[in-house]
């Protein structure tokens, strides 16, 4: 079993020196990877529903500062040597593909091939509409820029002709350290598992029980079967807000037992006592997992 933090870019390790510090201490204490959020702007009383609470709000104040997902990971990449580095999510429609492949592969090529891509079609329409991008068909071209992207990070002279993406002959120097950035579909719905059956290295779904997230296991599975694509190599990632405090090992187990690979940690739960907090949950779980 593998573990990560999400949210890692957020609160307090927003201010540059808590980032290195809480990249460096997680490293240390055994976690694989940093997963970071995005979104470009927040539009101010937002209509559009969170789709990860209740309320249909995101957790904290509209103001809350959330940095550029690539630049902080470069930043913590510098200062660290193992760790991988991740997005869970990049919002992929609102970006250009072209451009965004040659920062994906520039942040991989200089980590040393320690990025992984999650991806998302993104919920905030208002956020969308000041991009000046489209809503609608968001996950059409998000299936057609990672096609473009690979294009681009393979071919010597990569060409790609389609509704959304059309060049010829173009070459993408450097390429990634990686054969090529893993992707990682995020997402709860039916819709996020088979679109990381048919194309992701990995699949996240953020929320769910563990009698959910087993089909939605399965649904991903059987869609790359369908593809004919090997579905033992999709890995499966998932939040593991339940395993914290003293049943935190048989959470772990649990998630396990239904074919979970990677289990992600909230960063909120070391806010506070950050190193120390680190450490414990190193000593305590993920040393006794392996």
């Amino acid at each position: 079993m593998k573990f990560g933090i999400a949210f890692a870019n957020i609160g307090a390790f927003v201010e540059p020196e808590r980032a290195v510090a809480f990249a460096r201490a997680s490293e240390a204490a055994g976690f694989e990877s940093m997963w970071t959020v995005e979104h470009v702007v927040v539009p101010s009383g937002y209509a559009s529903a969170y789709p990860y609470d209740p309320s249909g709000k995101m957790a904290g104040p509209e103001d809350s500062p959330i940095p550029d997902p690539l630049i902080w990971l470069a930043f913590v990449a510098a200062a660290t040597s193992t760790i991988r580095l991740a997005t869970g999510i990049l919002i992929v429609p609102q970006r250009n593909p072209v451009v965004l492949a040659k920062e994906l592969a520039t942040l991989d090529q200089l980590s040393g091939g320690r990025l992984e891509l999650g991806i998302g079609v993104g919920w905030l329409e208002e956020e969308f509409d000041a991009i000046g991008v489209p809503f609608g068909n968001r996950g059409k071209r998000t299936d057609d820029y990672i096609a473009a992207m690979r294009a681009l990070w393979t071919q010597d002279k990569a060409s790609h002709h389609s509704e959304f993406v059309d060049f010829t002959d173009c070459i993408l120097a450097p390429k990634p350290a990686q054969a090529s950035v893993p992707v990682h579909v995020g997402g709860h719905t039916d819709i996020a598992a088979k679109r990381a059956g048919r194309l992701g290295d990995g699949f996240f779904p953020a929320k769910g029980n563990h009698a959910e997230l087993d089909r939605l296991f399965t649904i991903a599975r059987d869609t790359a079967k369908e593809h004919g694509r090997d579905a033992a190599k999709i890995e499966m990632t998932t939040g593991g807000n339940g395993a914290v405090g003293e049943n935190a090992l048989e959470e772990v187990k649990a998630l396990a037992g239904i074919g979970t690979d990677r289990v992600i940690l909230p960063s909120f739960l070391f806010f506070r006592d950050t190193t120390d907090a680190l450490n414990r949950y190193g000593d305590e779980v993920i040393a006794k997992v392996g």
